[in-house]
């Protein structure tokens, strides 16, 4: 994407300082549905719903050219159980079982791919009953074992993703997943990890989604403050344990047709259910338009682990690193990781302002030419949302007690990297 393409939300990129919205103060009963891909650009994408925090959904079209559309899906729009085991089939993946509850999360056990299409078939024989329960594969990170697979080609609308161009750097993990599972399998409630943006395309099948705006899942808390499991449990509509269920607002629901890709804003909760037997591909990513969500949300885990253990702070050696610790743990990041985070999303648009007129250099790292591909003017808009963001991060006091001038480099010498490529870029 060219220069002139961004020309029109310079505004955003140079003046925009306010975090997105969507903390109720709008109405949203109605999500929009995007139809055509050859009129909806990135920039419509960009400031219709990056920037507000809004959902939308994309029609079938914009996945028709995936071999994944083609190859998993049978011609009556089942999951094509013998491609998949003829091309995965000794692949091990994580299962859950839908029917259990332990610590407000379904158990996972590990199978082999042909083992779970063994059940998934016979599920189906017995009028979806077994006595395993109802198994759904989730969460399996099939992009980092078949890379060479033609499965799906990410939209340009999700292309700026700092979280997996950052564990992709680091070759640790990744936020691509595969969920496959029968009639009746579910996700219950939660809002995403890190509170980042979501878009889940269906390969074939069906799903409802029951989505909530950032804040009105609070009237949904019980009495110690904990959310529900399942919003739709009868257990809500008893106010001595849930007092706030009788003012809350009902979800907004929206049914997901196959080869439809749903986006989920940032801070939303939502419960996910599967209506036909069903494949979908997801992917979680964060970019300059939800990074201070990312950094918000950490700061309260912090905030919360610290008031977990605090009654040995006094007795704890190094009380604070110790939290951070059980910080990472719960969470998969702590202050420190964050620092890296943004380090190297910084570093690769610096290099791209840098190198702006060598494609050849660009073109040797992905990111870098994805980078390319939106404009410098997005990039630009990447290094002052990362600035803000690490500004912040420098000065926070519990930041400062993990000695970050001994990190390379120093946060405040590529605070000053940054603002001098912003001032540079902008001339």
């Amino acid at each position: 994407m060219d220069r002139d393409t961004f020309a029109y939300s310079t505004k955003f990129f140079r003046d925009y300082s306010g975090p997105p919205r969507g903390a109720g103060c709008q109405s949203h009963e109605h999500v929009d549905y995007i139809e055509k891909p050859e009129v909806f650009t990135y920039a419509d994408f960009f400031k219709d719903y990056l920037i507000p925090n809004d959902p939308c959904v994309f029609s079938a079209k914009f996945t028709e050219g995936w071999g994944s559309r083609r190859k998993w899906v049978t011609p009556d729009g089942k999951p094509n159980f013998e491609y998949l085991l003829r091309t995965f089939g000794e692949a091990v993946v994580p299962v859950a079982n839908c029917d259990v509850k332990e610590y407000n999360s379904n158990p996972k056990e590990h199978l082999k791919l042909k083992e779970y299409i063994h059940y998934w078939k016979e599920h189906i024989k017995k009028g979806y009953r077994s006595p395993r329960g109802c198994l759904y594969l989730k969460d399996w990170h099939l992009h980092r074992a078949f890379p060479e697979q033609d499965v799906y080609t990410i939209p340009v609308y999700f292309s700026s993703d700092w979280l997996n161009e950052y564990w992709d750097a680091i070759a640790v993990d990744d936020y691509r997943f595969v969920y496959m599972g029968p009639k009746g399998s579910w996700t219950p409630f939660h809002a995403d990890v890190f509170r980042s943006y979501s878009w889940s395309a269906n390969i074939c099948g069906k799903k409802k989604w029951l989505v909530f705006p950032p804040g009105r899942e609070e009237d949904l808390r019980d009495r110690h403050g904990h959310l529900p499991f399942d919003i739709t449990s009868p257990e809500l509509k008893k106010g001595t344990l849930y007092p706030r269920y009788a003012q809350s607002s009902p979800p907004v629901e929206i049914i997901q047709e196959a080869g439809e890709i749903v986006f989920i804003p940032s801070g939303w909760h939502h419960q996910v259910y599967n209506l036909e037997d069903t494949i979908s591909i997801n992917h979680n990513w964060v970019n300059g338009c939800n990074v201070a969500i990312m950094w918000s949300f950490l700061q309260d885990e912090l905030a919360a682990v610290q008031r977990e253990i605090r009654e040995w702070k006094d007795s704890m050696e190094d009380w604070h690193l110790q939290c951070q610790v059980l910080m990472k743990s719960y969470t998969g990041i702590d202050y420190k990781e964050f620092y890296n985070f943004l380090k190297i999303i910084a570093e690769n648009r610096i290099f791209v302002l840098e190198h702006h007129h060598s494609e050849e250099d660009a073109s040797k790292h992905s990111y870098r030419a994805a980078i390319s591909g939106l404009g410098m003017l997005h990039a630009v808009f990447d290094l002052k949302r990362t600035a803000k963001v690490l500004t912040s991060l420098n000065a926070n006091e519990e930041f400062k007690k993990m000695n970050p001038e001994t990190f390379s480099p120093p946060p405040s010498a590529l605070l000053h990297r940054l603002k001098a490529a912003i001032d540079t870029a902008l001339l």
